[in-house]
Formats: C-alpha cells, sequence, structure tokens
C-alpha cells in the first residue's frame, strides 16, 4: 500500500524537483513522484530555491495544463518564499490546476483539500498588503527623524506588488508587467530587488 496520496484526476499528474547544490541528489523525490505517476516530471538540480531563475520549475509551469495536478514531494522544493508559493498557488488556482505536496498531505484533488487555495490566496494578499505598509511606514518615520528621502522611486509599493502579482499568479513576463504600468523592465526589476521581491 502506497504511503503517499491518492491523487483523483483525469487530468497529467506533473512532477517537480528540485535541490540545492550539485552535491545533493534528486532520486528521493524523483522516486515518490514516480510512486504516483507522475508524467513528465521536471527537474533543478544545484539551483537554490532563492534563485529567481529556475528553468525546471519555469518549464513545469508552462507544461501544466487544466486538468493537470502539480505535484512536488515537500513545499520548500517549490517556493522562494512564503509569497512566491502562494502565489504560485492562487496561479493554479485560476488555471484550474490541482497541487499537491506529498510530504505535507496538502492534496488539493479532494474537496477539503481545496481549502488550500483560498488559504493561501489570502496569505498573498496580506503579504503584498504588509509590505506596502512596511515601505509607506519607513518612509514616514525617516521623513520625521528629518532624514532626506531623495527622488521619488518611479514605481510606489503598490504598483510594484501588484506587478510581482501579475508576474508570478498571471504569469505576464516581467517586460509585460512593466509595459503595463508605463516602466522600463529594468526600472521594474529594481523595483522588485528594492522590496525584496523575486519574480
Amino acid at each position: 500500500m502506497s504511503v503517499w496520496p491518492q491523487l483523483q484526476t483525469e487530468g497529467r499528474r506533473v512532477g517537480y524537483a528540485r535541490v540545492s547544490t550539485p552535491d545533493q541528489r534528486l532520486d528521493m523525490q524523483l522516486d515518490a513522484l514516480a510512486a504516483v505517476g507522475c508524467d513528465p516530471v521536471f527537474s533543478d538540480h544545484g539551483v537554490s530555491g532563492a534563485d529567481a531563475r529556475r528553468p525546471g520549475l519555469d518549464e513545469a509551469l508552462a507544461a501544466v495544463r487544466p486538468g493537470d495536478v502539480f505535484v512536488v514531494l515537500k513545499l520548500d522544493r517549490l517556493g522562494r518564499s512564503v509569497l512566491h508559493l502562494a502565489d504560485l498557488l492562487t496561479r493554479f488556482r485560476r488555471e484550474d490546476v490541482n497541487f499537491c505536496s506529498l510530504s505535507e498531505g496538502i492534496n488539493t484533488t479532494t474537496p477539503g483539500g481545496k481549502l488550500v487555495y483560498h488559504v493561501f490566496s489570502a496569505v498573498a494578499e496580506f503579504q503584498r498588503d504588509l509590505i506596502h505598509e512596511t515601505t509607506v511606514l519607513g518612509l514616514q518615520a525617516a521623513r520625521e527623524r528629518g532624514k532626506v528621502i531623495g527622488r521619488p522611486h518611479a514605481l510606489d509599493a503598490a504598483a510594484v506588488a501588484e506587478a510581482h502579482r501579475l508576474v508570478v499568479q498571471e504569469g505576464l513576463s516581467v517586460s509585460e508587467a512593466a509595459r503595463r504600468l508605463g516602466a522600463s523592465r529594468s526600472t521594474l526589476a529594481r523595483s522588485f530587488e528594492r522590496l525584496g521581491l523575486a519574480a
């Protein structure tokens, strides 16, 4: 009897695995993904979770289709941060893609598991509001101390947070998101870096 959850789906089981350093092995993750019938499986080998560029994840996100299940062994193999993870799960819900994290027992192919999407959607919204609020309060406190702030940023925190949502949740490129804001790609990329938002 399998220790892993049963995935109730008529779509494909799309697997994703990642290890952070070249000397680590993917075997345990790949075995678990194979045990629940994942095909295709995408991977990143020797890629830190903090890296903005993860070719294997990019390929997996491009390949997944409505009705599929996106499967990982553990949540920390997928998201670079809580916000990134929450955004990805919100994107899956919007695209009618189920999600399963085998170790944590998260399985949205079940009726009860779908609650996970609502929780993560709320977390993403909360994190963005927090980033905006913290930025505004930080600027206000600096002004009250008499600190010279310098010229204002081309994009405020709310606009940057919305652009980040467009990139991660809706799959827009950084260039496309910047165009929607009337800014250049480099300006938006710098703004992401300034607020600690990797795209």
